[in-house]
């Protein structure tokens, strides 16, 4: 299909080579890229927006999907996976692993990263980060972002949440985990789905450090001064 198609020739291929604007390639000891977890929870709309952004600003991104998340996107988004991927790679920014790829550089900490996004994240990849299982590719990444002290993204998608739930949550957040829920800024008049899923996805990278503020248009300033 599209998907293995694309996947076959994104490993064929020398993907290496970055814009040379940028100056990055896969091999530079300087961390330049962003790991992203996509789990089968819902809300793939979240994990395509923040690819998306990264993208846009010329961020090496490795993508690790799992097999019930590309089910979930082709339910979800009017854009198959593979179709998504298949925009991507055109940048050239973008490296995809398997689910099982636990030889992936990635999964050692003596590779370099900016840290990593679990976008978003199922309550089992939560509990399995939480109680320090490793058994596939994006709860290693994970796990070597703790051990490695980088900056690790969660963004929860359940409700209504119970005590087990909690109770994995404030584990990862005494690890340092920055758990982002997806909820939307209601003051500042957010509309759509895909205005919300953009806020969420700048705060992920306000929060791995990429960027470093808001834009001006997601910022609140204070209520409006009667005329």
């Amino acid at each position: 299909d599209l998907y293995a198609n694309k996947c076959l020739r994104l490993n064929n291929n020398t993907i290496r080579n970055f814009d040379v604007s940028h100056n990055l390639t896969m091999d530079s000891k300087e961390p330049n890229r962003v790991v992203i977890g996509v789990t089968g929870a819902s809300g793939s709309i979240l994990a395509a927006k923040t690819i998306e952004k990264l993208i846009s600003i010329g961020t090496p991104v490795s993508i690790i999907t799992s097999n019930p998340a590309r089910m979930v996107w082709n339910h979800e988004m009017d854009e198959s996976y593979g179709e998504s991927i298949e925009k991507w790679s055109d940048s050239g920014l973008v490296e995809l692993h398997g689910i099982g790829e636990l030889t992936a550089p990635i999964a050692s900490g003596s590779y370099p990263t900016l840290g990593m996004a679990i976008v978003p994240s199922s309550m089992a990849t939560i509990s399995a980060l939480a109680n320090g299982l490793s058994d596939n590719l994006i709860r290693r990444a994970a796990d070597v972002c703790l051990k490695e002290k980088r900056p690790l993204v969660v963004v929860p998608r359940e409700s209504p949440l119970n005590a087990v739930h909690l109770n994995n949550m404030t584990k990862l957040a005494k690890l340092g985990v920055n758990i982002i829920p997806s909820d939307p800024p209601y003051y500042l008049g957010i509309e759509t789905l895909s205005e919300a899923a953009e806020y969420t996805a700048e705060k992920i990278l306000l929060s791995i450090g990429i960027t470093k503020k808001l834009p001006p248009n997601m910022r609140y300033n204070g209520p409006v001064s009667p005329i």
